[in-house]
């Protein structure tokens, strides 16, 4: 299975790898709950660079344009020709964008596979996004949600 983020985040930028930082924490809990080896995966993001506006010391991140997706999307082709997945699991808006080049809401799609041209996409959130869910219940929800769409993505690749 290879996983499609959005862009490095302050974390990932400073480490050079991805989902490093706190969404990266989500990420790798909701893996093993879901059963799922990291080491079995490929995860990259859709935006190989960190886009940021500097507040102070801190870099706060701001979302990547379809430019800059567009940009980066010949990276990911090779990623993906590399890596050969059966399954590449969309994180969210922007790694849709980047995997299939036209905007696909998150809200609409999660959870189904969608045929591409050489391997199928489910879409799912990013993990940030659970991060910023401010009530307890929902967020909680919503993170069983997505280790139910991971669940998903693993029983697929085992079926295929």
């Amino acid at each position: 299975i290879m996983f499609v983020g959005e862009q490095p985040g302050d974390q990932e930028d400073l480490a050079g790898k991805p989902f490093v930082g706190p969404a990266g924490q989500v990420f790798e809990r909701a893996l093993l709950e879901a059963g799922i080896a990291r080491q079995k995966t490929y995860v990259t993001n859709a935006v190989k660079h960190f886009k940021f506006e500097p507040r102070g010391k801190r870099r706060v991140h701001m979302k990547p344009s379809g430019g800059e997706v567009s940009k980066c999307r010949f990276w990911l082709d090779r990623e993906i020709s590399a890596v050969k997945p059966k399954l590449v699991v969309a994180l969210g808006a922007t790694a849709m964008l980047g995997l299939t080049g036209r905007p696909v809401p998150v809200t609409k799609a999660r959870g189904q596979v969608i045929a591409a041209e050489s391997f199928s996409i489910l879409v799912t959130v990013h993990p940030s996004y659970l991060l910023r869910l401010p009530e307890k219940e929902r967020a909680e929800a919503e993170y069983e949600r997505f280790v139910s769409d991971l669940r998903k993505a693993r029983d697929w690749c085992e079926a295929a």
